[in-house]
């Protein structure tokens, strides 16, 4: 498949790295620039491109940035991309250490991928978002491994869910759907699935676990973002 990442930190450059393994094609972006990107390119055959160009004929798309950084991406981001893209948002809303606090999420009470959903445009797949990004290079494991990892996914769109799953399978990923965006609350920041390293069991109990009232230290405070 052709695939477009735009973020080229811990998740996006572990997800560049592996999907090139498998033989995708991978054009990635930073709000750098490309000239930024040329060791990793080097070393794992990803086109480097301006973020403009990332979603361009992608089938998926890999939204990985800080939260904050979303409404500054350019309008018309996903313009070009595929008919029927998937887009993959793994981004995560972290108040007190990063973001400021966004009153959509905290007065309005949208879940974080919602929000992203709301600036991009496009419905979003949460994916990855409470994923150790070192595991995507260290832990894939064949389908029925008994220490092969399971994640959570959200999302509205079932086919481009049912596309994101089947990637993240190819991954060496087991996968549990965890409802649509609305829901993805269970798998934000402060839940009980978050950074759960463990099976298929263990991450549905889990997300059934979680309680809508988000951690004192995960809620924003001070001046609105």
């Amino acid at each position: 498949m052709k695939i477009g990442i735009i973020g080229a930190g811990n998740i996006g450059g572990n997800l560049t790295r592996r999907l090139t393994a498998l033989g995708h094609d991978v054009s990635v972006a930073n709000s750098r620039g490309p000239h930024t990107l040329t060791a990793l390119a080097e070393e794992t055959g990803a086109t480097p491109v301006p973020v403009e160009e990332a979603a361009r004929g992608a089938e998926i798309v890999v939204v990985t940035i800080p939260l904050k950084a979303v409404p500054d991406l350019p309008s018309g981001v996903l313009d070009g991309a595929a008919d029927g893209v998937a887009v993959i948002d793994t981004n995560n809303y972290y108040p007190q250490q990063r973001d400021g606090r966004i009153a959509a999420i905290e007065d309005e009470g949208l879940t974080e991928s919602r929000w992203v959903e709301r600036h991009l445009g496009h419905p979003v797949i949460k994916a990855f978002n409470g994923t150790y990004a070192q595991d995507i290079v260290d832990r894939p494991r064949p389908a029925g491994d008994p220490d092969r990892l399971a994640f959570p996914v959200a999302g509205d769109d079932e086919a481009a869910k049912a596309k994101v799953r089947s990637l993240m399978d190819e991954l060496g990923f087991d996968t549990v759907d965890a409802g649509g965006i609305d829901e993805s609350w269970r798998q934000q920041p402060g839940t009980p699935v978050y950074g759960l390293r463990d099976g298929v069991e263990s991450v549905t109990k889990a997300l059934a676990e979680a309680s809508p009232e988000r951690p004192a230290d995960h809620r924003g405070q001070g001046q609105v973002a």
